[in-house]
């Protein structure tokens, strides 16, 4: 399994990383980025905790790929672009962006300013335009599937609107908990309801590692 999208107590996740890498090797994880939510008030203090975090324990859990990310959320869409580089800046190796998933009252705007601003994932992006779309193929800008109840049921427009337009895709977790973890078996399940095939499914895997193998873990 790769998951580009998990939280762990620091934000609303209920694991500490220590705990979370764990028991995403015991799920059969290979790659894992944890991605906590931010603002402009702790995305200094989230990036150095879990990049540290990750540094003293990787030699210790050599079976996984560990990156240190954000999840830029809530924030306000013109504020967003900034945030982007300031979080790459202080050393996130993953961007995601809290999209505007039809479950919570994001602002609307928060996606285009996601793509605009160049995140690396726009999570659960709920209804999104077409415009948006062909926007994030231009930029290739990953639109994600997600695992996640509630985020999830959208997941079939999302797949339609990047398959239409050529939009690259991640399945993500968005797992808050250990009972949110997958296995990469019922990640791909989970993927062909939206509309996808296996073929398909595997391919956004094999196109995730490279990425990560090739550009993400040498930032």
């Amino acid at each position: 399994m790769i998951d580009l999208h998990t939280h762990s107590l620091f934000s609303d996740g209920e694991l500490i990383p220590a705990e979370l890498i764990r028991r995403a090797i015991i799920k059969g994880y290979r790659y894992l980025a944890i991605t906590d939510h931010v603002d402009y008030s702790n995305y200094r203090s989230v990036i150095h905790s879990v990049r540290s975090a990750i540094e003293k324990m990787k030699n210790f859990f050599t079976d996984i790929t560990l990156l240190a990310g954000v999840e830029i959320t809530h924030v306000p869409p013109p504020l967003i672009p900034e945030l982007i580089q300031a979080c790459r800046k202080e050393g996130a190796q993953v961007v995601v962006i809290h999209g505007e998933t039809i479950v919570e009252p994001v602002a609307p705007g928060t996606n285009r300013a996601a793509i605009e601003g160049e995140a690396d994932i726009l999570a659960h992006p709920g209804l999104i335009s077409e415009e948006d779309v062909k926007l994030a193929a231009e930029k290739g800008i990953r639109l994600e599937i997600t695992t996640r109840s509630g985020h999830s049921y959208t997941n079939g427009h999302v797949v339609k609107m990047a398959k239409k337009y050529g939009a690259k895709m991640i399945i993500d977790t968005d797992s808050h908990s250990p009972y949110d973890l997958v296995s990469r078996e019922l990640a791909t399940k989970i993927a062909m309801g939206a509309g996808l095939d296996e073929e398909e499914v595997n391919t956004i895997f094999e196109e995730t590692e490279k990425w990560i193998n090739e550009e993400l873990i040498r930032r």
